[in-house]
């Protein structure tokens, strides 16, 4: 459930704020690498890309091809360090997503306070 809702919540932000032309998907792509949420083939492919704009976009077009049932949740902790305007941007539109995923336990905490 929470990985729909936060699907659909980066599908909003992904087509009206462009995410694509924001962020720089290397360390995104690393690290979901690194937590299985791509394989290796979906790895190589990305990183064959050479145009930063259309490798963000094809990470976010595999992304939302995936069935893996956490794939979001990972991209939302992806993105926490470097890109965490885009974390508040998305958490403002799910105001009950923090206890959902304190719930599942699939949140950071740091001095007691939750960084999903």
């Amino acid at each position: 459930m929470a990985n729909e809702v936060l699907k659909q919540a980066f599908y909003e932000m992904h087509s009206y704020t462009c995410i694509a032309t924001r962020v720089n998907p290397n360390s995104i792509i690393n690290w979901l690498f690194s937590k299985n949420v791509i394989s290796s083939g979906d790895y190589c492919k990305l990183r064959k890309v050479p145009d930063s704009r259309d490798r963000c976009a094809e990470l976010f077009s595999l992304l939302y091809r995936s069935s893996r049932p956490q794939t979001f949740i990972h991209l939302r902790l992806a993105l926490l360090d470097e890109y965490p305007w885009i974390v508040d941007e998305i958490d403002k539109k799910l105001p009950s997503l923090a206890s959902l995923l304190q719930q599942l336990h699939l949140c950071h905490f740091t001095d007691g306070k939750p960084l999903l």
